[in-house]
């Protein structure tokens, strides 16, 4: 029997497509299948629609990423900083850290300048803000938020490559394989750490690095041996 309008039903009609939803589809796929799995091509799959639809509204896997960041700072509480401006640096910078360290799916964009959510921008400000407190110019701030940023791309990066690497890995590292190998009396301070070397520098050494870099850009704390009295 026809429905009473002449029609035989009609099609169910997808929700419309929206950065919000490409990001929760895009997260699904990061809890489900891990970084590597997701893609433009795999994305547009999860959603039902073709790979140029998609392009549409995200203009490649760079600016998801951001989205993915921006709504992951969004939901992030924010957490309340030492009031002593040298606690409330290390206490940011520390922060920078942990968020971005939660997400390596971000290692593709950690060096580029275009990573900006605004808003995750608190962050940044609460750094200059205590590095301005502490006694440096605005624009030495500047450059203490970038050695600071630099320094934690960098561990970061490390980090996950490492991770990663080893996670392939059914052999012994091409670095441990030649330190077995090297000649104590040419080499006596390498072939003496060679069994140490994995656990000496794969531990998280990140917050205290950042110290030595706080204190290499403010100087000691007053009270300390080299510091103001």
């Amino acid at each position: 029997m026809k429905p009473r309008n002449g029609r035989r039903g009609t099609a169910r009609r997808p929700a419309p497509l929206s950065q919000e939803s490409i990001v929760t589809a895009a997260l699904r796929i990061l809890d489900e299948e891990g970084p590597r799995q997701l893609s433009m091509r795999r994305l547009a799959k999860e959603l039902s629609i073709t790979p140029m639809a998609l392009y549409h509204h995200v203009r490649d896997k760079h600016e998801l990423l951001l989205l993915l960041l921006a709504s992951m700072s969004r939901d992030r509480p924010r957490p309340v900083l030492p009031d002593d401006p040298r606690e409330r640096l290390v206490a940011a910078a520390q922060l920078l850290h942990d968020v971005l360290a939660q997400y390596p799916f971000l290692t593709e964009i950690l060096a580029s300048p275009d990573l900006l959510a605004v808003s995750a921008l608190w962050v940044m400000e609460a750094l200059l803000d205590a590095a301005v407190e502490c006694g440096l110019t605005l624009e030495q701030a500047a450059q203490a938020h970038q050695a600071i940023w630099h320094y934690t791309v960098g561990v970061l990066l490390i980090r996950t490559t490492r991770i990663q690497h080893h996670a392939e890995l059914t052999r012994p590292t091409q670095r441990e394989q030649v330190f077995a190998t090297l000649p104590a009396d040419e080499f006596p301070r390498v072939t003496s750490l060679a069994d140490r070397w994995g656990p000496l520098t794969t531990r998280d050494t990140h917050r205290e690095g950042l110290e030595d870099i706080v204190e290499g850009l403010l100087g000691p704390r007053p009270g300390r041996p080299g510091g103001l009295a």
